[in-house]
Parts: C-alpha cells; structure tokens; sequence
C-alpha cells in the first residue's frame, strides 16, 4: 500500500518546528506529537483535521462512566466503550498499512497498531481522569491502569481484553521468544512512546525500498527527540544514499565519522570509507 502523500516543503517544515518544540516542553502532550506525526506523513490532515481528532477522544471521554472506581473498572469501562461499542481493535493486516500508526486514521478506521490503539486508550481515558499510562511490553504495547504494584493491564489491540499475568507472559513470549521481565511493566514515558511509533514507521517504509521517502521523515523526527540513539544520524546518512542523494549522504557519514572516530578509531575509519565510497558514486 501506498504512504498518504506528504506536505508541501513550507508545511513540512512547519510542522517538523512544531514537534520539535513540544517535544522539549516540560510536558510534551502524546495526542499532539502524534498528530504532528500524522501531518508530517499525510498532507490531507490540516488544522481542522488535527482539532477534529481531539474533539473526537474529548466526546468519547464524556461517554465514560464518571470515575468507575478501581483500576479493573476503569479498564472494563474503557473495553466496553472502544473495544465493544465502537470496535476499536486490531488484525494481522492492519501491521501493513502506514495508516495503522497515524493518529487521525487509527481514530477514523478505529484499527491500528496495538502502540496506537493504545495512545486512543490512554488520550481518552486522560481526559476522563483515569490513573492510566502506556507500557511497552517486548513486541507488543498495552495500556497500564493504576499503580504498578497493583496494575491492570488492557489490550487494546484485542479490543481492549483485560489481561492477567499470565495473558501478558503468552504476549510478550509469542512476540519476543522470551519470558516476560518485571522491569516491562512500568509505565512509558510520552517520548519513549512516540519515539516507539516513530520506529514503527521506519521499520514499516525499511521493508519497502520504494517508500524510503517515508522512512527519512520519521527519522528526521526521531532526532528532533531530545534523547535519541547518535546511530539514527548513521542510519539516515546511509539512507540518503540509498535514495541516489550521494553527496548529502556522503557529508553526513563523513560528520558521523567525527563523531564515533572520537571513541572507535576503527569504527571511525570504517565510516569515512563508506563516506568515500558514496562520492565516488557521483562520478
């Protein structure tokens, strides 16, 4: 399937100035960066677009039970309003479509990948005043309500199924292979979750040669991040050059080369050859 087609430049920029700056507010807001996400990738998504989505999580808040009581309720209430009476939820399929990590369309399509039908789960049920938060389990993403100790995890992906331990072991073991570690379980920060989504993207455009154009705006965004891993400026100096732009890709590895030469001399050599390499593509 084809990406949305993207802004113009101007808009893009635009756009890319914003996230930037929410994201190294004191509070960066989730629903936001992930609609700045959506409009980095699908220029049809305006402003009123953007204000549409958070009118929509704001009226499913208000059908919400007024404060159901304890975690277990509150994730019953949350089930049975997105999960059962308006279907949000998850198939295999929805793991090939970009749109399944687009904030707009997830709440439009109500499918998506289980770290965004959990951003749904969370955004609204924020806005009701639930005790609610993500946690990023190995290979798949639920939604956490009330304290860790004593936590009740939700599945949004499965239409918001309330899991036990052993449900979230079977999850976690069928992605990863591995048993699950405590340390799983505590909540995702709102960057951590949106640099997850953000890696979604790349991994989906990554299995696509022929959409490498959406895999350099997630990585574009990825180091708007405040905190983020120095290989994602490796990795999108090699991509510029896998897209024919050799004298772009060729400047930044050789940057990079600076940069990791200071701490793996041979690491630093291995990067300045590519860099070499890469101009001698232009002749």
């Amino acid at each position: 399937m084809r990406a949305p087609h993207p802004p113009p430049p101007e808009r893009s920029a635009e756009l890319r100035r914003r996230f930037a700056e929410e994201a190294r507010c004191e509070r960066p807001d989730l629903t936001t960066l992930c609609l700045l996400i959506g409009a980095v990738a699908d220029g049809s998504l305006d402003e009123a677009g953007m204000d549409a989505v958070e009118v929509e999580l704001d009226r499913l808040a208000g059908e919400l039970p007024y404060r159901p009581g304890s975690p277990r309720a509150w994730a019953l209430a949350l089930r049975d309003l997105l999960g059962e009476r308006y279907g949000f939820g998850g198939v295999s399929d929805d793991y090939q479509r970009l749109e399944s990590s687009l904030l707009h369309e997830v709440v439009r399509r109500r499918r998506g990948l289980p770290i965004l039908l959990s951003v749904v789960w969370m955004e609204v049920a924020r806005r009701a005043g639930a005790p609610v938060y993500g946690v990023a389990l190995p290979g798949h993403f639920v939604v956490g309500v009330g304290e860790v100790e004593a936590q009740v995890l939700a599945d949004p992906f499965g239409g918001g199924r309330v899991l036990t331990g052993a449900d979230a072991s079977v999850l976690v073991a069928g992605a990863t292979g591995v048993p699950l570690d405590a340390s799983s379980l505590a909540p995702a920060g709102v960057l951590d979750v949106v640099s997850r989504v953000l890696n979604n993207v790349r991994a989906w455009a990554e299995a696509r040669p022929e959409e490498s154009g959406v895999g350099l705006w997630a990585l574009d965004l990825s180091l708007l991040l405040p905190s983020h891993p120095a290989r994602l400026r490796y990795e999108r100096a090699v991509l510029l050059v896998r897209r024919g732009e050799f004298l772009a890709g060729a400047g930044e590895l050789e940057a990079y080369a600076e940069v990791v030469g200071a701490v793996d001399a041979v690491a630093g050599e291995r990067v300045r050859g590519e860099a070499l390499a890469a101009r001698a593509m232009l002749n």
